[in-house]
Formats: C-alpha cells, structure tokens, sequence
C-alpha cells in the first residue's frame, strides 16, 4: 500500500494511539520519520523510539508519553501537505503556543525545531506544530 502523505500517517497514528492510550505506536520506518522522532524525544515528548528491521521493511516503534494519565503531546497537527506545502523564512517562522509547543521544519540543513533554526537563520518548510 503507498501512502501520499506518509509524515501525515505517522501523525494519525501517534493521535489515535494516544486516543486510546497505548503505549507504544508503531509504524513504517524512513530517515524522515526518525529525524522527527529524534526531535520528539529530546523536546520530551515520547520516550523513546526503536527501529524494528524486519525481513523487507524496517518498522519504527515510539513509546509514547504520559504525565498522570494524560498524554504529554496535547495536540500535533501537520501544517504543510501534499496539496499545500508551506514554507518560511527564518524571521516569520511561527512560535507556537507562545513559545511553549515546537514547529518541526525541513530545512536545507536538515530537520529540526523552530527555535534551532531562528538560531542558525535558516527558514523552510513547516512540517508540523507540537504542544
């Protein structure tokens, strides 16, 4: 099966795990999707995250965080799609939540936060916001 949008899956399924309150999600594997949850866990909000190599396809395995029940991600949405992408300088990038949440973006310097890319003046393409 091929997926159009395939960081908005990753997205849906960490949503609906949380929904239901797993513990762990899993989903398939690419260096875009671990880049993402790379940023996820040193920003403190999974776990952790493993990547299961299987026979044709490798998996990735996110455990998910809780703080007294409730999950710590309250809401991640993804901002530029397929049909839409979005993009940004460094002097517009979007603060989310007053600064509390992180945008992830795409820059040529590779993915990271909103706050590392206003540091090294870098913009480009908001994948998603996380608070």
């Amino acid at each position: 099966m091929s997926l159009s949008d395939p960081i908005g899956d990753m997205i849906a399924r960490i949503k609906n795990a949380q929904i239901r309150n797993h513990k762990i999600v899993e989903l398939p594997s690419s260096k875009f999707k671990i880049r993402i949850s790379e940023i996820l866990k040193s920003e403190g909000y999974i776990i952790d995250y493993k990547i299961i190599d299987n026979d044709k396809k490798s998996n990735l395995s996110i455990n998910l965080k809780y703080h007294s029940g409730n999950p710590v991600i309250s809401t991640i949405e993804r901002i530029s799609k397929p049909g839409r992408r979005i993009f940004s300088s460094a002097e517009s990038l979007p603060k989310i939540n007053n600064g509390l949440g992180i945008a992830i973006i795409s820059t040529p310097k590779g993915v990271m936060t909103d706050l590392d890319a206003r540091k090294q003046k870098v913009g480009g393409e908001i994948i998603c916001k996380v608070f």
